[in-house]
């Protein structure tokens, strides 16, 4: 840092202003003569704007560019920018005015289905000290929350944020965490009702459940209420990894289920392909939740617009980075949801689908 002392001297009758500049600099500096040393004089005019220029030179010495801002994103799926809801939360950053590499960084974690890991993936993104983390699925909004640390935390999940104990209230999420909501684990009884409104023959049914989820217990609750209700016998078919898929499929022949309804779980998002493949070539009528499984060969999908979600936690991100509270910022939940049917999977099953169904349908494969 250079300091300066300017020393001004006036000769009246040439009508010169000489300038003396006496900077301490590290490596020894000396005064300099303006007349001299610049070749020439200066009129007064001329020095009130050279004078300008050179009280402003502190203050350009001071000036530094801010910081990048850094958003830690953690989620408990597969790694991949191709993660569909991804460029929604983009999207959502970029409307309260941050663009990735531009203005904040983004520093992502995957679990990879390994909700074990999320804990020290949340670890090092404190120790980065990011300014938010996003949570983006809900093992690592349960795992976020858990840390109990100081930095900002907006999520995602399925279920309800209050009963996982996520917040306190919706409106008034407080502490330093708020977040986004879907109707996932709430449409388990509708997912149940809409197979049954397409086979309504049918009173054997299997629930697909990953135990190790935080809405696990949550959803099978509700689907066997809705199964009690519609008089329909429901077998809990647990799949702890991928290696568990086949076997599982393979056991609903023995059960002899006539449907399979799969429960909310952020590692079969990642399974979406081979769930639906292996409903199609297992011949099961099978129902989840994203329209991604129905595009694979599955036969419906309905659920809460994940990306709707993913977009409406970019934006509360970029709310926090412009200073706001999280406990300020009321939970979002997103009421929306969409129904997909494939009706090309349905013919391969030999099933009729009635024209009430596919009258409420969002989407239809043919």
């Amino acid at each position: 840092m250079t300091f300066c002392t300017a020393y001004v001297c006036f000769w009246p009758k040439a009508d010169i202003v000489g300038l003396l500049i006496d900077p301490f600099l590290s490596n020894g500096g000396s005064c300099y003569d303006l007349r001299s040393d610049l070749g020439q004089t200066m009129r007064r005019r001329d020095f009130i704007t050279f004078f300008g220029g050179v009280a402003m030179w502190p203050l350009a010495a001071h000036a530094q560019p801010s910081a990048m801002r850094v958003v830690g994103f953690v989620n408990s799926g597969w790694s991949g920018k191709a993660y569909p809801p991804l460029s929604a939360f983009l999207r959502g950053l970029e409307e309260t005015g941050f663009v990735e590499g531009h203005n904040v960084t983004i520093e992502y974690r995957w679990a990879e289905g390994h909700y074990e890991r999320l804990p020290a993936l949340i670890s090092d993104l404190v120790q980065r000290k990011v300014t938010v983390i996003a949570a983006t699925s809900t093992p690592a909004a349960v795992a976020a929350k858990a840390a109990n640390i100081a930095i900002p935390i907006v999520f995602t999940t399925g279920g309800d944020p209050v009963q996982m104990g996520l917040v306190s209230s919706l409106a008034r999420p407080g502490a330093n965490v708020t977040g986004v909501s879907t109707l996932n684990v709430e449409v388990a009884a509708k997912r149940l009702e809409l197979m049954h409104e397409l086979l309504p023959a049918a009173k054997n049914f299997a629930l697909l459940v990953d135990p190790s989820d935080p809405v696990a217990t949550t959803g099978s609750r509700i689907a066997n209420t809705a199964a009690d209700a519609l008089g329909l016998k429901l077998h809990v078919v647990t799949v702890g990894s991928e290696q568990d898929l086949t076997a599982a499929f393979n056991s609903l022949v023995e059960l002899k289920a006539e449907a399979l309804v799969i429960a909310t779980a952020t590692r079969f998002n990642a399974l979406e392909g081979e769930l639906g493949r292996l409903s199609l070539s297992h011949r099961v009528p099978t129902v989840y939740e994203h329209p991604e499984f129905a595009a694979a060969g599955g036969l419906m999908s309905y659920s809460g617009d994940l990306a709707e979600a993913y977009r409406a936690v970019g934006v509360h991100v970029g709310h926090v980075l412009k200073g706001e509270k999280p406990g300020d910022l009321p939970v979002q939940q997103i009421t929306k949801v969409k129904l997909m049917i494939n009706l090309k999977t349905a013919k391969a099953l030999g099933i009729n689908v009635p024209n009430t169904l596919i009258g409420r349908a969002d989407e239809v494969l043919e």
